[in-house]
Order: structure tokens, then sequence, then C-alpha cells
């Protein structure tokens, strides 16, 4: 870490809560009442959290402004996850006694619809001494600052990454509180790398990062889980009713789904399924089985480029499939996700739309 660059910005930082107390004084009152509140979710109250009060948890979350209709996104966790399993999951990560790296792969592996930022971020505000809050922005600030082997992309944080990651923003609420800052909270940090370390080019640099061409092993899992729901997103955001992990004809259980009805003439279903290792035959098989439903319009595979070569030849043997299956490159799939939020999020801040309509 750039200790030079870090303590001309606490500095700054430092002067300008000085110099504007009564801004000061209200962000530490709303860090003290976002606290109070997840707080006030105990491990006997989540088990027996209704459908209303996981709305109200999950919507209050920031990483939530990107949703116009936060009650679209929330009945789709809970019609994914069911009430009871997510219930459970959320009480193990929020108050379970095992490690946090066990805790957060154990709810990542199974609990569908909620990425890095909305889980560490319900950490962040309930447990503040001890878990920091993960989002673009905190990877601009702590690039910035030079520290090493950040993960760019969401499928590379694993609790052995996030705990990593807890740990440094624990350094820096160290030479905050040193620095004299009186809030020592990792909530704290995330309102100090918002306030002053959101560099312009690192913000426009960022759609620049290169994803690796052979995915690790070890994240497969991780990347395929997190390119079906970040597939789904673009779809909700296109305008799209979507889902995942979706059956749609005999035998085919496919990854996400675009679907769109026009008028009254029915449905068209858009398929997609992603590859990060396995038997290409299963993938040929139920993307062939898939087809059997009549609304099916389209067939995408996703995958790296190493494994869409590979996809391409295996389906100019399958006359079905020949002409009808469409590619796209997991990058591609991030880095339109990436552009779409930012779009989403901008108009979102306009409040066109009012919640609840």
């Amino acid at each position: 870490m750039n200790q030079e660059l870090l303590k001309k910005h606490l500095t700054e930082f430092l002067s300008d809560s000085k110099k504007n107390g009564e801004v000061s004084k209200n962000e530490y009152l709303e860090r003290t009442h976002l606290v109070s509140y997840y707080q006030s979710f105990t491990k006997e109250i989540i088990p027996n959290m209704t459908e209303d009060d996981i709305y109200e948890y999950l919507s209050k979350l920031w990483a939530m402004l990107i949703w116009g209709n936060k009650h679209y996104v929330v009945d789709k966790i809970i019609e994914q996850n069911s009430l009871e399993n997510f219930r459970n999951n959320l009480c193990d990560l929020v108050w379970g006694e095992s490690d946090i790296e066990v805790r957060w792969d154990s709810f990542r592996q199974n609990i569908k619809g909620m990425g890095p930022a909305m889980i560490s971020e319900i950490l962040c505000k309930t447990h503040p001494d001890d878990f920091m809050l993960w989002s673009r922005r905190v990877y601009v600030g702590l690039n910035y600052l030079g520290v090493k082997d950040l993960p760019k992309y969401d499928y590379q944080i694993t609790g052995k990454v996030y705990k990593h990651l807890c740990e440094v923003a624990k350094e820096l609420a160290s030479e905050l509180t040193s620095s004299g800052f009186s809030d020592k909270t990792l909530l704290a940090v995330d309102y100090f790398i918002w306030k002053q370390l959101q560099v312009e080019d690192n913000l426009s640099n960022i759609q620049k990062r290169k994803h690796p061409e052979i995915l690790p092993a070890e994240e497969s899992e991780f990347i395929h889980n997190d390119i079906r729901d970040k597939l789904s997103e673009i779809g909700s955001w296109l305008g799209f009713k979507t889902d995942i992990e979706k059956k749609v004809s005999p035998g085919s259980k496919v990854d996400t789904i675009w679907e769109a009805t026009i008028g009254n003439m029915g449905r068209v279903i858009y398929v997609f399924e992603v590859q990060t290792k396995g038997s290409l035959d299963s993938l040929m098989l139920n993307l062939l089985k898939s087809l059997n439903n009549p609304a099916v319009q389209g067939i995408v595979a996703v995958s790296d480029k190493k494994q869409i070569e590979l996809i391409k030849k295996q389906a100019q043997h399958v006359k079905e499939l020949k002409d009808k299956l469409k590619y796209w490159d997991y990058e591609d799939v991030l880095n339109v996700h990436e552009s779409l939020e930012l779009v989403n999020s901008k108009i979102n801040e306009l409040g066109l739309v009012p919640q609840g309509f």
C-alpha cells in the first residue's frame, strides 16, 4: 500500500471532516443508525422473517440502488431460494460460529441472486468492526492506493479472499484512528474510500481490466454461478422476464432464460448455458432437448474463448445445433453487465419512477 498517498488523503479527509463538522456528525449518525438497524435482526429474529421483512432488509442496501423495482429483485431471490432456505443461510452467514471464510463460501454456493456487494454490505452493517464492504468503488480506491492482488471480478471473491480484504480494511481503519478520526469501524473506512479515493482515471480504466483466458479450476463453480446470475440481471435490465436453473422441456434444465410475451401470440424464450468445466456432450444434449420447447427461439453457449472454439467444432456435427447455436464469451458478459449496471445506477439516481410503483 502506498503510505505516502494514503497519508495525503487521510490529511484531506480529516481536514474536510473538521471543516464540515455538521456533515461529519450526520454521517456518523447515519452509520450508527444503519448498524443499529441491521444488528436488530438477531439470530432469533432472522429465522422468522416474513417476505415483507426480507424486502425491508434487502431494499435498504446500497447495492440495491441499481434496481428501480426492488420488489422484483427481492421476490426473485425468495422464489429462487425458498423462504426457509434463504432465512437459514442468512442466519448462518450473519450469526454463524464458523470462520467467515466457511460461512461466505457456504452462502455463495447455496443462495442464488446475491453477489459479493450485497453479502459484504450485510456483514459490514451488522458487524462493522470485523467485516468490510466490497464494491466496484472499493476496488477502485484500494487499487489507487496500490493494494496488491485485489480480486477484479466477483467470481474471484471466495471466503478466503474476503477474509483477506477485511484485514486490509482493518489496516485502513487503524490508520484512520491513528490520524485522529474517532470512528474506527470498517463502515467508516467505506465512507473514507468513497470520499477520497475515487480518482477519475481509475473509474474510467476499470473497464480495461482483462479476464483470464483459462479459468482456474478452483474458481469454476463460482464463475459459473456468477455468470448465470449476471445473465439473468442483464435480461432483466433489458426488459425480459428472467429465471435461472429453469426446466424448459423434459430433461432440459438450463442455467438462464430470458422470456418475453408477444401480445396474445405467446412466449419467446432465449436459453443460455454456461460452460466452465465438464462434458461438452452434456452441454450439447441439454441444448438439443431445450429446442423441444417450441417457445425456445434462441440458444446461447457461454464460455471462455478456448472452450467456445471446441463447442463450435462439436456443434458443426449436430444438424439441429449447427445453424441455431450462438456463442457469447464470458468476458463480454461481465463487461456488458458492468456497463448496464452503471447505466441503471445513473438512471435510478434520477428517481423518475417512485418506489412501490
